[in-house]
């Protein structure tokens, strides 16, 4: 029954990702540590995932989340409604090459930035590493 839930999670969060069309309000919470050690939440839409194993989202160099990767790339990101429940655990780490800037972006990062090519603008990728899913009233846990 596990894997059963850990593909139904799979699919949540490639359907909560933008991947490449028009924006629709899809988000997740992103949390990093803050320079003082205190946990912190961002919300960010999610540009790519796969599956739950790896995901990207977009910021900028000089926000907060790009920051506090910097300072330390563990991380948590929770998908939820109430339906579900999916919290990963892993590592960040930031991409600033022009060609995964260019695949990942959307027409909704036009809001905070000029382009694929302006240079505050980054990608984070975040790789699971943990799992606690909650899914079709089912708690599942584990390790990638």
């Amino acid at each position: 029954m596990s894997q059963a839930i850990i593909n139904k999670a799979a699919e949540i969060v490639e359907q909560n990702a933008v991947q490449g069309g028009d924006f629709a309000g899809q988000i997740c919470v992103l949390s990093l540590t803050d320079e003082a050690g205190f946990p912190t939440a961002s919300v960010l839409t999610p540009s790519k995932a796969e599956g739950i194993h790896r995901l990207t989202l977009c910021t900028g160099l000089d926000g907060n989340a790009a920051k506090r990767v910097a300072n330390c790339n563990h991380a948590s990101v929770c998908f939820a409604t109430t339906e579900y429940c999916i919290n990963l655990v892993g590592e960040v780490e930031i991409i600033t090459a022009e060609d995964m800037k260019q695949e990942m972006w959307y027409d909704g990062l036009s809001y905070h930035f000029t382009g694929p090519d302006d240079p505050s603008y980054c990608v984070l990728k975040f790789t699971t590493k943990r799992y606690k899913l909650f899914v079709d009233g089912e708690d599942v846990a584990g390790t990638l």
